[in-house]
């Protein structure tokens, strides 16, 4: 049961299942596929049911409305999101768990060797695991032989406008794992995903200095707002 749909004075109510079958959330992931939902209409799935007389819809609506866009709200710790409205500990739970879930199902296909075959993967896990940073972050996912991941590790951390990156400390640690390629990216936090003339000048530092030791940088994505930069693809690394 998805809730009621209350209309002012008049008192016109709704119930989700009520709506045309080619319009309820479910019904239309399960058709269609998720990809064709709102965020308002992913986020009332969660939610199951309403508040103070609005549907799940309206409820995610008025969400994403007052605390969004989508990315900001599950950005925000547990605790913080019990405490808006509609959001108790059973809901929390299951958003956390499911953006984990989609963390953990990244990190598989890169433990699979799909980081080089299949570079879309790796920069949807940098975009997992650094766009919800406030500060600068900058985190290097080691791979062995096979480029199946070994490690995700977050190297430096900067202010809001940028991070101090020594390629020696990362060539230390590529060797300290074993590591036989990296790939390297970092946030953005103005949400901007062009590379600097910075951003290409450690890059191209970090190859040279591994290079050194036989480890291939294989790619630096730069993560924002939207899908991530590869510096790979503009023939940057």
């Amino acid at each position: 049961m998805y809730g009621f749909l209350t209309l002012h004075s008049k008192y016109v109510t709704m119930k989700i299942s009520d709506w045309p079958i080619c319009e309820r959330p479910r019904e239309k992931l399960l058709t269609y596929g998720a990809a064709i939902l709102s965020d308002a209409e992913l986020l009332a799935i969660f939610l199951g049911s309403g508040l103070h007389g609005r549907d799940a819809v309206q409820t995610s609506r008025a969400l994403l409305k007052q605390h969004g866009p989508l990315r900001l709200l599950l950005e925000r710790s547990p605790i913080q999101l019990m405490e808006l409205p509609g959001l108790g500990p059973a809901r929390v739970c299951q958003l956390v768990a499911a953006l984990e879930l989609s963390n953990r199902h990244f990190a598989a296909a890169l433990e699979r060797g799909d980081a080089l075959t299949n570079p879309d993967v790796a920069g949807r896990y940098f975009v997992q695991r650094l766009r919800h940073a406030a500060h600068e972050t900058f985190a290097g996912l080691f791979l062995d032989t096979r480029h199946r991941a070994i490690a995700f590790e977050e190297l430096f951390h900067g202010t809001v406008d940028g991070a101090e990156i020594y390629p020696r400390e990362i060539v230390r640690r590529a060797l300290t794992l074993n590591a036989a390629a990296l790939i390297v990216g970092h946030n953005h936090p103005s949400g901007c995903t062009e590379p600097s003339a910075a951003d290409r000048a450690v890059t191209l530092r970090l190859k040279q200095a591994l290079a050194l030791v036989d480890i291939r940088l294989l790619d630096h994505f730069i993560v924002g707002d939207g899908k991530p930069v590869s510096l790979a693809a503009r023939g940057w690394v």
